[in-house]
């Protein structure tokens, strides 16, 4: 499992709403949520962003090197 799949699924479980509720919401398809949470598909920023609204939370996205550090802001 991926961080994605982690996050969304316990948000969604946060929020106390089904794969189905968050696929409506998120104008999706159950099985997209579902492939999601379980690390099969990883979304586009596009379908993550209206998840994230979905779940009333916000996205945002941190660019980092392989080592994992942070990249120096300009």
């Amino acid at each position: 499992m991926n961080d994605t799949a982690g996050l969304v699924r316990s948000w969604r479980r946060q929020r106390g709403i089904s794969q189905r509720r968050l696929a409506e919401l998120a104008g999706t398809g159950q099985a997209a949520i579902s492939r999601i949470e379980s690390g099969r598909d990883l979304p586009t920023l596009a379908l993550l962003d209206r998840i994230a609204s979905a779940l009333v939370c916000q996205l945002t996205v941190t660019f980092t090197s392989r080592s994992g550090q942070s990249l120096p802001s300009s």
